[in-house]
């Protein structure tokens, strides 16, 4: 089996997985890391987005052996200890989850697209969400959040 190594969450991390193994299992099984979900494996749910290099991915449509040698951010890398990211805050504070699955997905597709656009409007989060499926709130606080998130993110 082929050693595959990336820098996870800041952290150098390599472990031999078979070829056809998605970065969201390597992420999950290998390295312990099952904030990223698995909801549909077909990349229509968003559960597993992830950052690689800055930019969001869907981890279920990525093989592990794609990410060699790249920088990989899961949403336990956002937090700084006991401090929130400001989108993880956003969410927390305006409601904007219930049973808490598509969450990462939800916020990690956020923070890239307040990194690509700082002042999102309602219709272009609802537009950069379309790739991420929430069965419980109905997207009105989720939108909420994120911008309120931006204004924080902004300054």
């Amino acid at each position: 089996m082929p050693a595959v190594s990336m820098t996870v969450n800041g952290k150098k991390v390599s472990a031999d997985v078979e070829p056809r193994t998605l970065l969201v299992h390597y992420l999950r099984e290998h390295l312990g890391l099952t904030g990223t979900h698995v909801g549909c494996d077909t990349s229509q749910c968003g559960a597993c987005v992830v950052h690689i290099n800055g930019e969001s991915v869907k981890s279920c449509t990525v093989l592990a052996a794609q990410a060699e040698g790249a920088k990989v951010t899961t949403i336990e890398g956002l937090a700084d200890g006991d401090k929130l990211h400001p989108m993880q805050e956003a969410f927390r504070e305006h409601h904007a989850l219930q049973c808490g699955f598509c969450t990462p997905g939800m916020v990690m597709s956020a923070i890239d697209l307040v990194k690509k656009n700082k002042n999102p409007s309602e219709k272009e989060i609802r537009e950069w969400l379309s790739g991420n499926l929430c069965r419980c709130t109905g997207y009105h606080n989720i939108v909420k959040a994120i911008a309120a998130a931006a204004q924080t993110m902004r300054g």
